[in-house]
């Protein structure tokens, strides 16, 4: 064993060194053998995660509402903001060092020299450390598409998928039909299956169909309406119930939650919770940079979204908001990404932009992202041009009045590299 991997980062040092985080081999071999080798499996409801965009969101509710009904949680997500044991947590605390170091030397161990990606290793010891905690529920969010997903090699008790956008076409791809089948494959026959999204491509609906799950499809089976004084009305079969809008902001986020509670409705004779169970989940979940206000005076809103279908959820959002001022951008995006689409549709809600490039081999230069922006019709006087995320930050602050809204956006980089400097205040819910 060499040197440092007696540490958490020692062990994601050599992980990395073998296999870049970057570098994605979709496939469900390997995982498959090493799930074997590990004898990992659990005896209690699985619950699978897939989707383009509201993946964090869901997982995060239905964490919080099943812990709220006593049931100790295991839930993965990725990628991770500041620390990489933020994507393993348990009962709502991040799982320290320790568990995941022995985890990664039992993968290491098992792997008996196999290839495996940084994600499929990661993965591994992240289920392992779940499997010896013995929980009551596993939440597991799919990291790219369904179908060859690292995570899609475990059987599922449940499936949910949230929405279905263009993302990762050359892995998925350029079509919402190619990529909702692509995410129905999380689902299992005669398993319960929840699509959220009320438009579900055909291929998806025509894979459930013959693969005979007990699929749920947002707007035809259950739904949610806004109701007054911050609450929501779900109706779900003989279930209509009044509820607390969930904490999480934003006007999607009620979408989210009505795939989540019809999820809830479906495991009931596995996991049974009451309303007051659900509301107090719906009330206290927590989720880093979903349309997150950290700041006030001015307003500084962290946004993850990197594509265009989270780009129209975003730009909804802020016209909800109805800012007084104007709306400053500090935007970074990934070249691999549809930069002219997001910026096309951010641009009818965004005054000003101070835009800086992303470190990495996928990062866009300041340069490419500019070119970017005008071609996208964003008039060049708009926008400012900035070296790195901090300085974007610190000339959009000096800018901004205490009415204007700051939104960060543009990828998980992006916003990574802005926590430190907005969470030096107070954080502001």
């Amino acid at each position: 064993m060499s040197q440092g991997k007696d540490t958490l980062n020692g062990w994601l040092d050599y992980i990395l060194s073998s296999h870049p985080e970057n570098v994605i081999e979709l496939g469900l071999t390997r995982m498959k053998k090493m799930l074997d080798r590990l004898d990992i499996h659990f005896d209690c409801p699985v619950i699978t995660v897939a989707g383009t965009n509201g993946k964090g969101s869901t997982c995060a509710m239905l964490e919080a509402i099943y812990r709220a009904a006593g049931y100790k949680t295991a839930m993965h997500t990725s990628p991770h903001m500041l620390s990489f044991n933020e994507r393993a947590q348990i009962n709502g605390e991040i799982v320290e060092d320790a568990p995941l170091v022995e985890a990664f030397r039992e993968v290491e161990e098992a792997r008996a020299g196999m290839p495996l990606t940084y994600f499929e290793f990661t993965a591994l010891g992240i289920l392992r450390v779940f499997q010896k905690a013995k929980p009551d529920v596993v939440i597991l969010e799919i990291g790219l598409g369904g179908r060859l997903d690292a995570i899609n090699a475990l059987q599922s008790t449940a499936s949910i998928v949230t929405t279905i956008g263009i993302d990762h076409e050359a892995y998925l791809g350029n079509t919402r039909d190619a990529i909702g089948w692509e995410k129905a494959h999380v689902y299992r026959q005669g398993h319960p299956a929840v699509c959220a999204d009320k438009n579900p491509p055909v291929k998806l609906l025509q894979y459930a169909k013959a693969l005979k799950t007990n699929l749920e499809v947002a707007g035809k089976d259950f739904s949610v309406t806004e109701e007054d004084g911050g609450r929501m009305r779900f109706r779900m079969g003989v279930n209509d119930w009044d509820l607390p809008r969930p904490a999480l902001r934003g006007r999607n986020q009620m979408d989210n939650a009505a795939g989540v509670l019809a999820l809830v409705v479906s495991l009931m004779d596995k996991l049974p919770v009451t309303l007051a169970d659900i509301e107090k989940g719906l009330t206290t979940v927590r989720i880093t940079a979903r349309f997150e206000k950290v700041q006030s005076d001015p307003t500084v809103i962290l946004d993850v979204g990197h594509n265009p279908h989270a780009a129209s959820v975003l730009a909804q959002n802020i016209r909800d908001v109805k800012t007084q001022g104007k709306v400053i951008a500090v935007f970074g995006m990934l070249a691999d990404k549809d930069m002219i689409d997001v910026v096309k549709i951010m641009s009818e809600v965004i005054d000003e932009w101070f835009i800086t490039g992303l470190p990495g081999p996928r990062g866009a230069s300041v340069d490419v992202l500019h070119k970017v922006m005008l071609e996208a019709g964003v008039e060049d006087g708009k926008i400012t041009q900035c070296e790195g995320v901090e300085e974007a930050f610190n000339q959009a602050k000096r800018q901004a009045s205490i009415i204007d809204t700051i939104i960060i956006f543009g990828s998980f980089v992006t916003v990574t590299a802005a926590l430190p400097l907005v969470r030096t205040n107070a954080r502001v819910q």
